[in-house]
């Protein structure tokens, strides 16, 4: 019996030998283990025979039973029987390799007894792998570390293959059990960290060998030898066999989810991937092979319809996928260390900005990954933990995600479910777990060559349900591009039951694919009939019959008229006529020589007989030669009562009874005769001389100064007399009055200035 409280690899046991003697062995040795056949694991059969479903099951039970057995042995038993027994190991790789994915489950034949026998042996296999990855099961039954870490390590219980196969796997509803089994394993044993790195150059081959395959060739990666022209070309993903082009979409399929759920699962290994430059390398892929893979898958013919239906849905979990994936290495090496605050924070953003800047040239990656993690959140995350960051680089980055969009022609959906982890760590200020960072999103599936990634499922439809309105937003020949579109896919659906699913999804031929291979089609939609013709179109009355112009029933009016004379139109100038003949052309002159002619005779006089009426010639009763000056006017009926002499001559006062001197009176007539006589200048003259009206204001002006007792001030006379005959006193005061003045002109104060230095005797004088 194995000793309590010591590690298993101390442990000695003491067993009877081969002749009844006994002797000690190590607790961990190969004479200890049970002679058992663990059998190799088979999948279910696609076909579903009786036999194959029968050999399944007979199969599956015996590995179940084997690992229960296996699982119910003690500790010592347990770990002799998983380290020395190969048919053990080869029958868990045989189950890691050949267990269907989550993919594959879909094409299994629906017998329940298969499935549960599936369930039986998936929950055994696990639980084996759970029990290997401990180290510790107890406080009497456990492991050095260091040793535990060397025998899972040397006897290869566990490499870098198995443990991706055991993500893709158990990972759906055992991610907290399978991260801490992982990191228990890499803690225990560090050079899996070695591994790793060795590791991801192999995966990184894989998207060159794909390329390879379909003849095509990533940017990123450079080929590392030189190609000879006589080399035989690659086929393409038009032109190679249709079992070819399943299995490399198969292969790309089963490449992406392994990885994409070992990093969900155990993201301290984004380093390692990051480190090796996967994430350019993966949108360098993404940029050159999905599009050609897309267009493959949906113009190709295929001979099994339900074969390019499972190759479309593994094409687009791919390209779901690795979008995930690249978002998963951002969060985790860019995203993380800013949320949770640690040092370098500028160092993360700058790198995580970059990263962004270089996305912007693979269009179609860029707008499928905006569409599922919008880039706009991002950056209002890095705005909130850094207000440092530049806002003009930003600008340019969220500009270079619109011009994605418009450079693919979608539209970028108004609502999206996205991530919102970034907002529950404002809300609990602490770090976010990689739980947070993974959850679950809406599956996208994409319609084949239509390039656009839309919400799957329930929430889908109802997002769309609410964005539909009753406007049609797309045109007649986008319309029939949708409807050709789908029916390339699904010919047996009718095109008026086709208008009908594109109306209830707002014109998404995406949706309305996948919802109808899915069957989760709106209730309103189930009750149609899936082979209904178009609808007639209603003819809608004529226009003219409503037309109302001002020259309708006009001669020229063809819409009512079957013949029009054609001799009366002509474009420009009239052919067959000259500028001679037409001026020699006369006949107006004789069109008007009939009329003109009426008026050569004139009659004076015309003598009316006794019992003729002026009528019979063309005459009226009107005599021209009557006065009728008077007839209008009264003459005298107007004219005022009185003295006729008081109405022609104003009256005026007496000079005797008027009021006021004599020189007033004359001032006043002279006022008045001066403004009669200006008036009747302005009469007779347009324009009088200047000269003459500055002479009278100017005598104007001196006679009111003088009546007023005004004393104009004397001219400035600075000359004086000639030198030697002496000045007069006016002349000097107006030579000092000038001189003091200067400064008021042009001088500034110069002459005062130098007057006050002078007195206060800093100039000598």
């Amino acid at each position: 019996m194995a000793c309590a409280r010591v590690p298993l690899d101390e442990q000695q046991v003491t067993e009877p030998g081969p002749y009844g003697k006994e002797h000690t062995l190590p607790a961990l040795h190969p004479d200890r283990i049970e002679e058992r056949c663990f059998v190799p694991y088979k999948p279910p059969p696609e076909d579903g025979s009786p036999a194959a479903v029968e050999e399944f099951l007979e199969y599956a039970k015996f590995i179940t039973e084997d690992l229960e057995w296996l699982l119910a042995l003690p500790h010592d038993r347990f770990w002799c029987q998983v380290v020395f027994d190969e048919s053990l190991q080869k029958c868990l790789d045989s189950y890691l390799h050949q267990a269907p994915r989550s993919l594959d489950l879909a094409a299994l034949p629906p017998s329940p007894a298969v499935a549960d026998m599936q369930r039986a042996v998936h929950k055994a296999v696990f639980l084996t792998f759970l029990r290997m990855a401990t180290h510790k099961e107890s406080k009497d039954n456990f492991f050095t570390p260091a040793v535990f870490g060397e025998i899972i390590y040397d006897n290869f219980l566990f490499d870098i293959p198995k443990i991706l196969d055991l993500c893709v796997l158990f990972g759906r509803g055992n991610g907290q059990l399978l991260h801490k089994m992982i990191e228990n394993i890499f803690s225990q044993q560090p050079s899996y960290y070695n591994d790793l790195d060795e590791t991801v150059p192999t995966v990184l081959q894989v998207f060159d060998t794909i390329l390879e395959k379909f003849g095509l060739q990533c940017e990123e990666a450079t080929a590392m030898e030189p190609m000879k022209l006589n080399a035989h070309r690659q086929p393409t993903a038009m032109s190679m066999s249709q079992q070819e082009l399943a299995d490399l979409i198969l292969y790309l399929c089963d490449s992406i989810t392994t990885i994409h759920a070992f990093l969900d699962i155990f993201p301290a290994a984004c380093s390692s991937f990051h480190s090796h430059g996967f994430l350019s390398r993966l949108t360098s892929f993404y940029e050159t092979a999905v599009p050609d893979l897309e267009k493959a898958v949906r113009k190709r013919n295929f001979d099994d319809k339900n074969l390019q239906e499972d190759l479309w849905k593994r094409l687009s979990h791919s390209c779901r996928k690795m979008v995930e994936t690249a978002h998963l290495l951002l969060q985790h090496t860019c995203l993380q260390p800013i949320l949770e605050g640690k040092e370098n924070m500028q160092t993360f953003a700058e790198e995580l900005l970059q990263y962004f800047t270089t996305f912007l040239p693979e269009k179609r990656f860029l707008a499928d990954y905006d569409e599922q993690f919008p880039i706009a959140d991002d950056i209002s995350l890095l705005q909130q933990a850094l207000p440092i960051i530049d806002e003009t680089r930003t600008s340019y980055l969220l500009q270079g995600v619109e011009s994605a969009w418009d450079s693919l022609g979608r539209r970028k959906p108004q609502s999206q479910i996205h991530n919102d982890a970034s907002s529950s760590f404002l809300a609990t200020q602490g770090a976010m777990s990689a739980a947070a960072a993974a959850e679950f999103k809406p599956e996208l599936v994409r319609e084949p060559g239509g390039g656009r990634e839309n919400q799957r499922g329930e929430e889908a439809m109802l997002d769309h349900s609410r964005k539909r309105n009753n406007v049609c937003p797309v045109s007649g020949a986008e319309l029939e591009s949708l409807l050709s579109c789908i029916r390339d896919l699904l010919p047996d659906l009718g095109e008026g039951f086709l208008l009908a699913c594109l109306e209830e999804y707002d014109y998404n031929s995406e949706l309305v694919i996948n919802n109808i291979l899915e069957d989760r089609l709106a209730p309103s939609l189930e009750k149609l009939d899936r082979a209904m013709p178009r609808p007639v179109k209603e003819e809608l009355p004529a226009v003219l019959n409503n037309r109302s112009n001002v020259f309708d029933d006009d001669e020229f009016d063809i819409f009512r008229r079957d013949q029009v004379d054609m001799s009366r139109i002509w474009k420009g100038r009239r052919k067959g006529e000259s500028v001679r003949e037409m001026l020699n052309d006369k006949q107006h002159i004789a069109e008007q020589k009939a009329r003109y002619h009426a008026y050569e005779t004139v009659v004076d006089e015309v003598v009316i007989e006794p019992g003729e009426s002026a009528a019979a010639y063309g005459l009226d009763d009107y005599d021209d030669e009557y006065d009728d000056t008077y007839d209008m006017n009264q003459v005298g009926a107007n004219d005022l009562d009185g003295d006729t002499l008081l109405n022609r001559r104003p009256f005026t006062v007496p000079q005797v009874l008027r009021k006021g001197t004599k020189a007033q009176d004359e001032e006043e007539e002279g006022e008045e005769e001066e403004e009669a006589l200006q008036n009747n200048v302005n009469r007779d003259q347009f324009v009088q001389d200047p000269a003459l009206l500055r002479e009278r204001a100017e005598a104007k002006r001196a006679a009111m100064q003088q009546r007023k007792g005004f004393r104009p001030e004397r001219s400035s006379n600075v000359v004086g007399r000639p030198k030697g005959q002496g000045q007069t006193l006016e002349t000097f005061l107006d030579r000092r009055k000038k001189e003091s003045n200067k400064s008021h002109v042009a001088n500034h104060n110069r002459r005062t200035m130098a007057d006050r230095k002078r007195n206060k005797g800093m100039i000598p004088s």
